[in-house]
């Protein structure tokens, strides 16, 4: 249109003829300039097209656009999760904690950073986010402001605290259960909002001496809460405002005649009452650990 003068029709048609390698006969004739112009479009204009071919073939061929096709049902299923657990760390310990929730049938997503963990979890079904736990954008992206819970896994403490400091600012509701590896972090992760801190070594020389005192104990309780082939679980059930054994007595509640056996009541102000007796009364945010079967635990549930 500049050079030759030609309307925008011509002008397009010309153009789209050549990239495309149509070449069908000249609108007008060209002439010197014309001419130059026209192998300029054949050079930049085909060598453009050809490119961006050959990396859309590309995209399709190693599978870039199935990947985005995953990443983003996997974004939808995220958006769509209430009251789960977000795991931060993939590691040994992240990674048991999800075979765990998955055990349990317990809605989670993971939020990891490494090059190793994320391979393994793209080749997995497990719902995750790709960033730094430590960061506002990755734990929105996994729903912390629906979650119910955060499980920080990652193996250094400091980064731990600094992990359950934001998880806290952003939902001061939160359930935040931390790893600690040394004793002295304990404190500090309980000061920047963790619940519960966990240390591995601890726990495994507990266990340890347990297994070597009571190993007959320790082994019952593991089939309890581990068995995976026994129909027995421990729950937790909540006695909620609006419940109908509000005032009542564990005798006349009938959560016992369910099946249902109560292990342990913790009272609203945290106080923890070990095997309760039948004339406890049930009050408003009771929290009961029971033990029963799966059926048991339903009907204890409904009473509720």
């Amino acid at each position: 249109m500049v050079l030759l003068r030609w309307n925008f029709s011509d002008a397009l048609f010309m153009v789209l003829t050549t990239v495309t390698t149509v070449g069908y006969e000249e609108v007008h004739p060209l002439g010197q300039g014309g001419r130059i112009f026209t192998m300029t479009v054949i050079v930049l204009g085909v060598g453009t097209m050809l490119y961006t071919l050959g990396i859309l073939a590309e995209t399709v061929i190693e599978g870039h656009l199935g990947r985005y096709a995953r990443m983003r049902g996997m974004e939808r299923r995220i958006a769509g999760l209430t009251n789960h657990f977000i795991v931060c760390g993939y590691g040994r310990m992240g990674t048991r904690v999800a075979q765990e929730f998955r055990q349990l049938d317990t809605p989670f997503v993971v939020v990891e950073s490494n090059v190793e963990p994320l391979e393994r979890l793209r080749a997995s079904d497990v719902l995750y986010v790709e960033g730094d736990a430590a960061s506002d954008d990755s734990l929105l992206k996994a729903g912390i402001l629906r979650a119910k819970g955060l499980v920080t896994a990652v193996d250094s403490d400091e980064r731990n605290v600094f992990i359950t400091l934001t998880a806290r600012s952003l939902n001061p509701a939160l359930l935040i259960v931390a790893r600690s590896s040394y004793q002295d972090s304990t404190e500090k992760l309980r000061r920047a909002g963790a619940n519960q801190v966990v240390s591995p070594y601890l726990m495994g020389a507990h266990r340890m001496a347990a297994l070597a005192v009571r190993p007959v104990a320790v082994d019952v309780l593991d089939t309890v809460l581990h068995g995976e082939n026994i129909d027995l679980v421990v729950e937790e059930l909540l006695v909620v405002a609006s419940s109908r054994v509000l005032g009542r007595t564990l005798a006349d509640s009938g959560i016992r005649q369910a099946g249902a056996n109560i292990l342990a009541i913790r009272k609203r102000s945290g106080q923890l009452r070990i095997n309760p007796p039948e004339t406890q009364v049930l009050e408003s945010d009771d929290l009961l650990v029971a033990i029963g079967t799966r059926k048991q635990m339903s009907a204890a549930e409904r009473l509720l």
